[in-house]
């Protein structure tokens, strides 16, 4: 039995029973190691080393195990052992697998025309463990790789069979923040739930302003009307934002501060491009969008809690 394997732990028993058994013997590599496969691996990897190509070439030393892979059609030498062990760990309910690490030594390069051999250890079993994934047991495996009975390298592999943690269900999404409104602003909130952009304009001098304000900031008369604005703009400036993280929000995101025909800015979302495809610039339309009282986007209806904000869609072709 595997140190440290409580009795009171039954399949960890039985399994301990598994350690040092052979999972394959006398294997034999599909293919000899060769220029090709040495080339795809390259290429795959991004690895340019001189030492890999050429009439000296020697294949680059993680590619230890490809050469032991058996492909769909598997290998001969498997002794079943391996198949019996996942069978106990399967009805131990442990039927879920994630492969956390390998480890492997290398003792000479391998180089075209090695004709390679292996043989396959169950090499550990650990006790029953509990990680975030879920509860079960580490297997550990190794390979020793062989050329013409010359031992050329050492493949461990470790995987982790475990039955699947229970999930708690995703806490409700929190609503987007809420805009102040006050008795300055409230008349642009009431025409963006009207789907209506309203721009204050002096009623002295004519000059439109955003953000709204008790009073002209060019003559200071505090009467006031509105101008309906068309909707049509562009970016004049943006950023986008990845931190801080809020769960109201899915970053990341742009937000833009948006130059509109009439003359003036205001700062919304940019929407209809991915986040990094905003540029300065670009021609947009306001977009009136429906949040739920969960913050999730076009959820509410009508209902308490709904929420309408003005966001600005990048125009068709533009993008």
């Amino acid at each position: 039995m595997s140190a440290g394997v409580p009795e009171t732990d039954e399949p960890g028993v039985r399994l301990a029973g598994y350690e040092g058994r052979a999972a394959a013997v006398a294997g034999v590599g599909k293919d000899p190691v060769n220029l090709p496969m040495i080339r795809h691996w390259c290429e795959a990897m991004g690895d340019t080393n001189p030492g890999y190509a050429g009439p000296d070439a020697v294949a680059p030393p993680t590619m230890l195990q490809a050469w032991t892979m058996g492909g769909l059609s598997g290998h001969v030498g498997r002794t079943g052992a391996y198949d019996e062990l996942v069978g106990l760990l399967d009805a131990a309910g442990c039927t879920s697998v994630v492969a956390t690490d390998c480890e492997q030594e290398y003792l000479r390069p391998l180089r075209p025309g090695d004709e390679v051999a292996f043989d396959t250890v169950i090499e550990a079993v650990s006790e029953r463990k509990t990680t975030k994934l879920g509860t079960g047991y580490f297997v550990t495996t190794r390979t020793d790789v062989r050329v013409a009975g010359e031992l050329v390298g050492t493949h461990r592999f470790r995987i982790l069979k475990y039955a699947p943690a229970r999930r708690e269900p995703p806490a409700p999404r929190p609503r987007r923040p809420r805009p102040v409104v006050n008795r300055d602003n409230a008349g642009f909130w009431e025409g963006v739930a009207g789907h209506r952009l309203l721009i204050q304009r002096c009623a002295e001098c004519g000059t439109l302003r955003h953000p709204w304000l008790p009073g002209c900031n060019a003559c200071g008369c505090p009467e006031w009307d509105t101008v309906e604005a068309s909707g049509e703009g562009t970016v004049h400036s943006y950023v986008v934002m990845h931190h801080p993280p809020f769960p109201a929000f899915d970053p990341p995101y742009a937000v833009g501060l948006i130059q509109l025909a009439e003359g003036v800015r205001m700062v919304s979302n940019v929407v209809g491009v991915p986040y990094d495809k905003v540029r300065i610039g670009l021609p947009v339309r306001v977009e009136f969008r429906r949040y739920g009282a969960d913050g999730a986007d076009g959820g509410g209806g009508d209902g308490e809690g709904a929420l309408v904000l003005p966001v600005f869609r990048v125009v068709e072709g533009e993008g």
